[in-house]
């Protein structure tokens, strides 16, 4: 009896170990990227989720939040690579030391979107004469105000159109949430706001009927959105899976996924442009 149990005991704790370090290997080949919103909301991840798993057989894993936070994870050591369109704030972050081998990889635009009727009347004029007019005339305007990639791109707006950012003004309606919450809220309170075009395109389809919003200022060459892959410094946190970061920056920038964001469409309109360079 005594034998027998020994045997089990040596059995099961080899069956566990097993099991374990069969775990062990299968995380492994487990990808953690923080990214956001935009690359979420649109579905283009659930495109190319899959699509890195049967070339490389690692699988993607992501959480989708606003670049500020996104990067905050990397910071922390929590994922192993970034997805994210705040290239001045990048920059910094690679230069900090957080970040390596930062790629850009593709692009879409941002667009003030607003009640169709354009009650401020500034469609088809520039960034500058709108963001000029939301403050003279106390305008609503929806800001993320979360510290995401447009966010930051807003603030850029403000500060070239030479105007303080009006975040104490009751017009100025704070979110705290992300694109598509914002843009709901802007059509809630007949107020404008940023958006990026991928994202706007993926509401558009999602409403039933005529949608509240429409494209209101477009085309500033202000108003491009860039978005780049970032490798989780391995120097800073050393169980950051960097080769299969490594893996994944440069399968987005092959020919055959450059072409694939290429051909990804919403109600036949294209959301993202490739640049990843050679």
């Amino acid at each position: 009896m005594k034998k027998i149990t020994l045997f089990s005991i040596a059995l099961s704790l080899f069956l566990f170990t097993g099991l374990f370090a069969g775990a062990a290997g299968a995380a492994d080949q487990v990808l953690m990227m923080a990214t956001t919103t935009s690359t979420d909301n649109t579905g283009l991840l659930n495109d190319l989720g899959p699509m890195f798993k049967a070339d490389t057989g690692v699988e993607l894993k992501w959480v989708a939040v606003g670049t500020g936070n996104a990067l905050e994870l990397g910071k922390n050591c929590d994922v192993d690579v970034l997805l994210v369109h705040a290239p001045a704030t990048e920059l910094k972050y690679v230069a900090d030391g957080y970040g390596v081998d930062r790629r850009e990889i593709m692009f879409n635009d941002f667009i003030f979107v607003g009640p169709k009727g354009d009650p401020a009347g500034v469609k088809g004029k520039s960034v500058n004469e709108a963001l000029k007019t939301f403050a003279a005339r106390k305008i609503p305007f929806a800001s993320r105000g979360d510290n995401s990639g447009t966010h930051k791109m807003e603030l850029q707006l403000w500060k070239a159109a030479g105007l303080p950012v009006p975040d104490k003004e009751t017009w100025y309606i704070q979110t705290g949430q992300g694109m598509i919450n914002t843009i709901n809220i802007a059509a809630e309170r007949d107020a404008y706001t940023l958006t990026d075009r991928g994202t706007f395109i993926k509401y558009e389809a999602n409403w039933k009927g005529e949608p509240p919003l429409a494209i209101i200022v477009e085309g500033d060459a202000a108003l491009k959105n860039q978005y780049s892959v970032i490798a989780v410094n391995p120097a800073r946190c050393n169980k950051a899976k960097y080769d299969l970061a490594t893996k994944f920056s440069e399968w987005m920038a092959s020919a055959k996924i450059q072409k694939a964001i290429a051909d990804f469409k919403l109600m036949g309109k294209q959301l993202f442009f490739p640049n990843a360079k050679k």
